[in-house]
């Protein structure tokens, strides 16, 4: 009888262990993930995730919560999932007000805030894979009838993509690569989360294999295939192109005069060396930069086949020994 049991636990172990493996596989984004981030994120209670203001730091906490409901842990290094900068105003030459990074705490300087979760990789040596969007917008602003620019689109739809790809990657089993889950605070202040990233990485940059940052995923552009995400820079190096045969539903930007490519936070870190491309929905949607880009205006159906079809050429990437690498002449060295 004693035998009879421990052939049951033992069966019981087997069927679980496959069950694991078989719920990794067949992952599925489920669209109520994606309208509940976006339900929230995007929401007027939020007053559209100003950047550098408190909504901005309730937005980082709300995705650092998330990322530990996933299972995610501190970067190495990190003592909290949060990472803090102090921006400042400054007057520039064109006698416009902007901000930039902050050597020190003033009276006049704010904080940005970024979002990490890490999930280790079971080999330290094979590198690491961040994946990133930005989670600030606009804020309240003007004097019409809707002041509130939700940023529903700009960039919620890419936060929740990289938290549903989180929630994917960290369900399954453990992968080779570890992987960063990064969401930036004040991109719209002119990349700077994502800059004081790069000069404050938790990890060495030397050890990013790559950067797949998510960008207004939120639209179908009418100039790309049916269900087909843009990937800025796509000719710049082989990894859009390596994504796509592995089945993600990605292509080639169809608007290189918008220079798209540098106009994201993966640009902070292509100049810094790193394979880094965004992939993006509507280029050029009408809701941009307008009260208008609420949920009402979102294509939760296309977002979440976009962020499904990423979940398995992601899971590869982090699995394989693959490293993307610039084409000749792609890789920035300037601002351009």
């Amino acid at each position: 009888m004693r035998r009879l049991g421990l052939v049951v636990v033992w069966l019981s172990v087997v069927w679980c262990a496959g069950a694991q493996q078989q719920k990794a596989s067949d992952w599925v984004v489920k669209p109520e993930w994606v309208r509940a981030h976006e339900e929230f994120l995007a929401s007027d209670a939020m007053g559209g995730r100003g950047s550098a203001t408190p909504m901005e730091e309730i937005t980082a906490n709300y995705v650092a919560s998330e990322f530990i409901a996933y299972g995610l842990k501190m970067a190495p290094g990190m003592t909290s999932y949060i990472q803090s900068a102090d921006v400042e105003p400054f007057t520039a030459p064109n006698g416009r007000q902007r901000m930039r990074l902050a050597d020190a705490p003033s009276e006049t300087s704010r904080k940005t805030f970024n979002a990490i979760g890490y999930l280790e990789g079971s080999d330290p040596n094979a590198g690491t894979i961040l994946l990133s969007a930005h989670l600030d917008h606009l804020g309240i602003r003007g004097d019409g009838p809707d002041k509130i620019y939700n940023g529903a689109n700009d960039d919620a739809a890419g936060t929740t993509a990289v938290l549903e790809l989180a929630h994917a990657l960290a369900a399954g089993p453990k992968l080779k690569r570890s992987v960063l889950f990064v969401c930036y605070g004040s991109e719209e202040l002119g990349g700077l989360g994502s800059r004081y990233f790069g000069a404050h990485p938790p990890i060495p940059l030397k050890s990013l294999v790559t950067n797949l940052e998510f960008e207004m995923i939120g639209a179908q552009d009418p100039k790309m295939p049916n269900g087909v995400l843009l990937f800025t820079g796509w000719e710049r190096s082989n990894l859009g192109p390596t994504l796509k045969a592995h089945g993600a539903l990605l292509g080639p930007d169809p608007y290189p005069e918008q220079k798209f490519f540098q106009r994201s936070d993966n640009f902070s870190l292509a100049l810094l060396g790193i394979v880094a491309h965004t992939a993006a929905g509507y280029g050029t949607v009408p809701t941009y930069h307008k009260p208008d880009d609420d949920l009402a205006h979102l294509d939760l159906p296309f977002m979440t086949t976009a962020i499904q079809s990423l979940v398995e050429p992601v899971r590869w990437l982090a699995s394989s020994d693959f490293v993307p690498a610039w084409n000749k002449g792609g890789q920035p060295k300037s601002r351009e």
